[in-house]
């Protein structure tokens, strides 16, 4: 198990290090997209899921999803150019990124896995923030600029 310290240092460093503008808010227990978005302070399309993806060369990637909408298979694997992805195992994705489920976030990532964000995030979002029970808020441009991610069509409305 990891130490959620850790994930919260590295973040802190990663925002530090890219010169983002950041609040690290407490999110509490939410049961729906709605009561975590309201916990936080924004519309729920503004909460931003980050999957961590498992390419068949065994390298990843993260995918950010905004809430209302989930990841496209097909379109995720037409832009990687790849016929097979998948969410790996919780142990994977902890091996891979050094964050626990639930407190994934690009930024403090153990690698620096290629970021691809879904092209209709914007304005002021909130993500994992590397440590349980809250959420990083920020602007979606000057992070997806931060983190050189891939702005594509990769979701579908739920």
């Amino acid at each position: 198990m990891s130490n959620p310290a850790d994930g919260a240092a590295r973040v802190d460093s990663a925002v530090a290090a890219l010169g983002l503008s950041v609040d690290i808010v407490e999110r509490g227990d939410a049961r729906s997209l709605e009561e975590a978005a309201a916990n936080v302070g924004v519309e729920p399309s503004q909460v931003v899921k980050t999957l961590v993806l498992k390419k068949s060369d065994d390298t990843y990637v993260f995918a950010l999803v905004p809430g209302g909408r989930s990841l496209s298979w097909p379109k995720i694997r037409a832009v990687l150019g790849v016929n097979k992805v998948q969410m790996p195992r919780p142990e994977q994705a902890l091996a891979a990124t050094g964050f626990e489920r639930g407190t994934i976030v690009p930024l403090g990532s153990t690698t620096a896995w290629p970021v691809i964000a879904d092209q209709t995030i914007s304005g002021r979002v909130a993500l994992g923030a590397g440590r349980p029970g809250h959420s990083l808020l920020t602007e979606a441009e000057p992070l997806l600029q931060a983190l050189d991610a891939t702005v594509a069509d990769i979701s579908d409305p739920e």
